[in-house]
């Protein structure tokens, strides 16, 4: 596509806008209410996106080519008052799109938003959205597209419905996708580039505690015989003998704890050793006292593997992708380095260039990190709608 014009609504970052840029596009408005994006926007880009979109009148906006928007999922109404789907999105912020295509009559669309969206409210927002964008004139696939990073060689699960839509106008009938097919097993965190190099702020690292109850659970796994282990363990459950079962427990609780003592069974010398080594875990808070080890037999040490300190307990994982990039509280440890990722690693996450200038408050950076859309998935998706264009023309 040749130089072309985009608006970029609900633009937290700007991971839109990031993705056009590199596409030719010149960003000609930008609209979010949340201060510390809008700060971040205008760092990077030099562009105001303090507008509430509700207050914004659709004759005000520039003409551009393509309407971007990571929309807020809202209920959608399911009662209609024979005035056909657009009356069903009105409060909520997706008729907020609906009015600015309706009258500007956008050639292109890119919509993102959770993967939860197909199945939300028995399906009827998915309806609701695909019926209400067809209605003012745009070709749209019949089913959402759901795509991860990790398609892209990107280590970071993060399944995402991306909606494409291309005005009537330009004469497309069908938009016809083809989608990356690499797996998780084919990208690896750990030599993915993705890692600072040298020097890191030492705010980063785990503290002492942390390091002593991680040695103490690598220590564990290093010594049970169970190698592959599918459920948290629980280790306030190794050699009690209450009945749990007549305490209305629900199935699954009862489960983790029937699991966990047949574990202490099964390996009572060395655990008996472990927890007298360890002081019966006395200075473990409860939620360190819990343990989930989910790397199977493809890492033989805690340090090998993405580690989490969760309310549920400490989680350890694969180090082949990354968990789902969300506004982040337990900010996940990357083992080898003992230490939590850093913004810097969460914009790479995200596909955001080194160029980038993070938020320098640290949780506002994850939180809006986490909140992106990631720029080479949209790029990706954007090169797909274009040609569908191209290859009509043709």
């Amino acid at each position: 596509m040749q130089k072309f014009k985009f608006i970029d609504l609900f633009s937290g970052i700007g991971g839109f806008h990031q993705a056009l840029q590199n596409l030719g596009g010149e960003c000609v408005f930008a609209s979010d209410i949340d201060p510390y994006a809008i700060e971040t926007y205008y760092t990077n880009y030099g562009i105001d996106s303090n507008h509430d979109i509700r207050q914004v009148k659709e004759q005000e906006i520039p003409k551009h080519d393509v309407l971007c928007a990571g929309f807020p999922c809202q209920a959608f109404s399911k009662a209609g008052h024979q005035k056909g789907f657009l009356d069903k999105t009105r409060g909520t912020l997706f008729f907020e799109i609906i009015r600015i295509l309706k009258y500007h009559q956008t050639p292109f669309i890119i919509l993102e938003n959770v993967r939860n969206l197909t199945s939300h409210d028995n399906g009827n927002t998915w309806k609701v959205i695909k019926n209400s964008l067809k209605e003012i004139g745009y070709v749209i696939t019949e089913d959402p597209i759901i795509i991860s990073p990790h398609q892209l060689g990107i280590p970071q699960i993060r399944e995402r419905v991306v909606i494409l839509g291309i005005h009537k106008s330009l004469g497309v009938n069908e938009i016809k996708v083809e989608l990356p097919t690499l797996t998780k097993n084919d990208v690896n965190f750990m030599t993915s580039g993705i890692i600072e190099i040298g020097n890191v702020d030492p705010k980063y690292y785990i503290s002492e505690h942390e390091e002593k109850v991680l040695l103490c659970w690598d220590e564990f796994i290093k010594g049970i015989q169970e190698k592959v282990i599918g459920f948290p363990i629980w280790s306030d459950e190794f050699g009690q003998t209450y009945d749990y079962t007549s305490l209305g427990y629900p199935a699954w609780k009862m489960n983790f704890i029937r699991r966990s003592r047949d574990l202490y069974a099964n390996n009572i010398n060395f655990i008996d050793d472990w927890l007298k080594k360890w002081d019966y875990l006395k200075d473990f808070t409860m939620t360190e006292k819990k343990f989930e080890w989910q790397c199977g037999k493809d890492c033989q040490s805690v340090w090998e593997a993405l580690i989490q300190f969760r309310p549920s307990g400490i989680r350890v994982k694969r180090p082949t992708v990354f968990p789902s990039l969300v506004a982040m509280v337990q900010i996940p440890i990357i083992g080898p380095q003992k230490r939590r990722l850093t913004p810097r690693e969460a914009a790479r996450l995200q596909s955001f260039p080194d160029t980038f200038i993070c938020n320098p408050n640290d949780h506002q950076a994850y939180k809006q990190f986490g909140n992106a859309v990631n720029v080479k998935v949209i790029e990706y998706m954007a090169k797909q709608m274009f040609n569908n264009v191209k290859k009509n023309n043709n």
